[in-house]
């Protein structure tokens, strides 16, 4: 990968993992309605990715149910388990995405499932539950279970996508923004009344976290990645994005003052032990296992 595009994807895991870190603030210490920030938010997405919206490719019901499931169900269900969750907890349990897709391509398009890739669906599996386990109240945490639902939707999403061609990146941010806007705010209204107000009460801030949630994250953010997809193969950039859990974790515990134990500790390894074993091809760990033991000597 040529240096300019290394740069740029570090970057675009900075910005996804402080976005993990303003939205915790936008849902939990300014308390807006995590719906009614998920509205807005993909409100700014369709109005600057407007003229992207046509021609719209076919069909268009798979399309729109694409759009819902990565951006309104992802993202609704993700700023939910933010309010009651640890910034750092959510980047690691929202790994089970990887397992998830994996597992929903071999169920759906009927790609290949090899015991490797079975090893790191364990693995990455025992790690969320790690962290996911209060080991005081011998319980799941009821937030973190919302980040599982949101993984399962951007799951899903990704598997349907697979199965659409000609799709451009800003073609997709204008669908999921537009498809999104209109079933939250509509949610919002009836679950969250007096939203609108408190965002309104919230001021600059609330107005600043949904520009750079909407334009920088997603508009910018996204485009450079799926710039990156087309140029390189996916089995190199997934294991690079994990950036963005190491980066969110320890955005977390610098600004949020999350708590990192023993046991998150090891949950965190074993999540992303197991990401990298379904993401990368065996002789691709062979050669990361040989990089970092020339780097100990």
């Amino acid at each position: 990968m040529a240096l300019r595009d290394f740069a740029l994807l570090v970057l675009v895991c900075l910005v996804w993992a402080a976005n993990n870190i303003v939205s915790k603030f936008v849902v939990s210490y300014m308390d807006i309605p995590p719906l009614f920030y998920a509205a807005v938010r993909f409100a700014i997405v369709a109005v600057a990715v407007f003229p992207w919206l046509r021609p719209a490719p076919r069909p268009i019901w798979r399309l729109l149910v694409v759009a819902l499931l990565m951006g309104g169900g992802n993202f609704a269900l993700m700023f939910v388990g933010l309010r009651t969750s640890t910034p750092s907890s959510v980047a690691v349990v929202s790994q089970v995405m990887v397992p998830m897709t994996t597992f929903l391509s071999f169920m759906l398009l009927g790609e290949r499932l090899t015991r490797r890739r079975l090893f790191g669906i364990g693995l990455t599996l025992l790690g969320a539950l790690t962290v996911m386990w209060d080991p005081h109240g011998f319980r799941i945490a009821p937030g973190l279970l919302f980040v599982v639902g949101a993984a399962f939707m951007g799951s899903l999403g990704a598997v349907m996508l697979k199965q659409m061609d000609g799709l451009k990146p800003l073609q997709m941010q204008a669908w999921v923004g537009l498809s999104s806007f209109l079933p939250l705010i509509a949610l919002s209204a009836w679950l969250e009344p007096g939203a609108s107000a408190v965002a309104v009460a919230s001021g600059w801030p609330f107005v600043a976290a949904v520009l750079f949630s909407g334009l920088i994250v997603s508009v910018v953010g996204h485009t450079l990645y799926y710039g990156l997809i087309q140029r390189y193969e996916a089995n190199l950039i997934s294991p690079l994005t994990l950036m963005t859990p190491l980066a969110t974790i320890g955005l977390g515990v610098l600004i949020t003052h999350d708590p990192f134990d023993a046991r998150m500790a090891f949950g965190a390894a074993v999540a992303i032990a197991g990401v990298l074993i379904i993401a990368l091809r065996p002789n691709q760990i062979m050669l990361l296992l040989l990089a970092l033991r020339n780097r100990d000597k």
